[in-house]
């Protein structure tokens, strides 16, 4: 074989065949082609406060979710995920707060309604049910995103509906949670972005008639990296939440100082 063709079957291989998150809370309008399969792994991890069960002493301690996502792609532009979620729990501590991604499934598709660039603004949906320990929830998402050349800004117009089966009688919230983010194409293999997002909650059985700060809604932003190694990719972000910043963080509430998320992608 020629050096040139050696050559390029190496650079061929750099590049990610899969459907990497170069923001990983903004969803763009890339799908994955009729087919193919690519595994997700996804942590959160956020510093919370919650009471020792022994000393009553409060403490500081690192809340954590995880997320495991197989993607498929079903045809052109529409994509089915299945997911499964967990939520570890600290047994000396007492009231920790529990992340949004408990123990549970889900499954959601996602449409893109043109080819990519075909629109002035490319649009898709996003619909989602969640079945976990303590919930049964729905979720809807308007996603738009806008190329610039290398240059790629994407907005999710994002919004829940939750039924508590914990309580009684249930209790019925609407959860706010839109999403906006740019990511710029260093090269193939890196991508650094700008990922924001809101989340507020908003029970309706009765509706509260002061709003505590676990409500929402808070406000988060910060940057992001992916790094793609061909069939793996990789991207982590750091939030600084930018309301309530002098709030005092007590025992389960949820909405910390900080959130990080990271995200590992396998091309199947």
């Amino acid at each position: 074989m020629k050096k040139s063709s050696i050559l390029a079957v190496l650079l061929v291989s750099g590049v990610a065949h899969a459907n990497p998150r170069a923001l990983p809370f903004t969803y763009t309008t890339d799908t994955l082609p009729a087919g193919q399969a690519e595994l997700e792994q996804t942590v959160d991890l956020v510093p919370l406060r919650a009471d020792n069960a022994g000393s009553g002493e409060r403490q500081w301690y690192l809340g954590s979710s995880f997320q495991t996502e197989l993607e498929i792609g079903l045809c052109d532009r529409l994509e089915l995920a299945l997911y499964f979620t967990m939520a570890p729990t600290i047994a000396e501590l007492t009231n920790t707060a529990e992340l949004p991604d408990t123990n549970g499934i889900k499954q959601r598709l996602r449409y893109i309604f043109a080819p990519q660039g075909e629109w002035p603004v490319d649009v898709g949906v996003y619909g989602e049910l969640t079945e976990n320990d303590h919930e049964i929830e729905f979720e809807a998402k308007l996603l738009l995103q806008r190329r610039f050349d290398k240059l790629r800004v994407a907005a999710n117009l994002w919004a829940e509906y939750e039924l508590e089966f914990d309580d009684d009688p249930i209790q019925r919230d609407v959860v706010l949670h839109p999403t906006l983010g740019a990511t710029y194409e260093i090269s193939p293999k890196l991508h650094l972005g700008v990922d924001s997002w809101m989340r507020g909650e908003y029970p309706t059985n009765p509706s509260p008639a002061v709003r505590t700060f676990g409500l929402g809604p808070e406000y988060y932003v910060g940057p992001s990296v992916m790094m793609s190694f061909g069939k793996v990719w990789w991207t982590v972000a750091a939030y600084a939440r930018v309301s309530d910043v002098h709030h005092e963080l007590q025992e389960g509430e949820v909405y910390g100082p900080v959130w990080f998320r990271t995200m590992v992608g396998y091309d199947l």
